[in-house]
């Protein structure tokens, strides 16, 4: 619990005694003004231009495009506001920016950082933004918000408990991206077969897809079982989504069976897949995949995650919705090792695999504890 102590400094709820302030009698507002398209580049020497969010990754600017011209400036540690669709994202820089016409720059305190993340979650500029084709808000509408402020060391108290949790969860994502990377490196070195388990040496057959599976078209509307659609699996993880109840209900989908591999075909859910422990009703886009003999389910859940069978799933049919062809993904060949070393593959990466959903899971519970905390403070 260490690594929480930051949780436990002291934050006084004394709402009765905060301040009504007007937002810009407190910050310095800084709208943006776009320069010139001609004078955007991509050389990091010049001077990096926030249009957007775009230019924004996990709430700090990322530079991306760069401009000769200097139009409207915010400093390194400004709070920036997007005002145009989506209106009300926050962001900081840790840079000196060019502001665009998207986004604005108010103030540069943690307080402020925080207190702007609040008025997004709970729509605040929705009631102002207006437009037809996108929204936007004004510079009055920013300098008018109202906000309630503490004394400053009470201020200072909730900026550095509310930034603590910032950095538990800026740390934890960092953790889901690398595992993830060593997941794609892992499954590239093992596919090309450039890293191997100890004690296996004999090359791997290649056997075509269709010579490895069947593929289940049986279908079912029988509302007794359940359904599982795109939006319940957690991509890139291959497990439902913790917060999904199995859906009852009479949509028609293909039936399959514990130990079947669903693969959703259909852009962009080319990275939806599951390997399910019940019986049910795939909706949708998916391949229901039924291993024969010659390879476990396990090691077939492993397979299509592979770097050349996501390029041959890739090789869509279909204009408006593309999906992946099975003429072309049947008929291509894969490797196959023999069945002991299909096993120590599915082992590896369902360890992998546990320990991104439980590092998932863990950032999950952080964004909660945030939201709350932010909710109590501010509301």
């Amino acid at each position: 619990m260490a690594e929480f102590g930051c949780l436990y400094s002291e934050v006084l709820l004394t709402r009765n005694a905060w301040e009504k302030r007007k937002l810009g009698e407190v910050a310095t507002i800084t709208m943006g003004q776009s320069p010139d398209s001609k004078n955007y580049t991509l050389n990091p020497q010049d001077h990096i231009l926030v249009q957007g969010n775009a230019d924004i990754k996990n709430g700090w600017v990322e530079p991306r495009v760069w401009t000769t011209q200097i139009t409207k400036i915010a400093k390194k540690g400004s709070v920036l506001l997007s005002v145009r669709a989506p209106v009300g994202e926050v962001s900081k820089t840790a840079f000196d920016v060019v502001l665009g016409r998207g986004v604005a720059s108010v103030g540069q305190t943690d307080f402020l950082y925080q207190y702007l993340i609040t008025l997004k979650i709970n729509g605040f500029w929705l009631r102002y933004s207006t437009g037809s084709t996108f929204d936007s808000i004004n510079s009055a509408d920013i300098k008018d918000a109202i906000i309630f402020l503490p004394k400053k060391n009470e201020q200072d108290r909730i900026a550095k408990t509310l930034n603590c949790i910032d950095s538990l969860i800026a740390a934890t994502q960092h953790k889901i991206d690398a595992l993830e990377q060593t997941k794609k490196a892992l499954l590239q070195r093992l596919f090309d077969q450039s890293w191997r388990f100890k004690g296996y040496s004999d090359p791997w057959e290649k056997r075509k897809f269709k010579d490895l599976v069947v593929r289940v078209n049986k279908t079912s509307d029988d509302s007794t079982i359940p359904s599982v659609e795109f939006e319940d699996i957690i991509s890139k993880q291959g497990r439902l989504n913790k917060d999904v109840r199995l859906k009852i209900n009479s949509k028609q989908g293909i039936y399959f069976e514990p130990q079947d591999v669903l693969f959703g075909k259909l852009r962009p859910y080319l990275q939806n897949w599951l390997f399910p422990s019940f019986y049910g009703r795939a909706v949708g886009d998916f391949w229901v995949l039924r291993a024969n003999s010659s390879v476990l389910s396990e090691y077939l859940f492993v397979l299509i995650q592979s770097p050349r069978f996501q390029i041959v799933a890739n090789i869509s049919s279909g204009t408006k919705m593309p999906r992946s062809d099975w003429n072309t993904v049947s008929n291509t060949s894969f490797p196959i090792p023999v069945q002991s070393e299909q096993r120590k593959i599915w082992q590896l990466f369902n360890v992998l695999d546990n320990l991104i959903a439980a590092t998932q899971s863990r950032l999950s519970s952080l964004e909660l504890l945030k939201k709350a905390l932010l909710q109590a403070l501010f509301i």
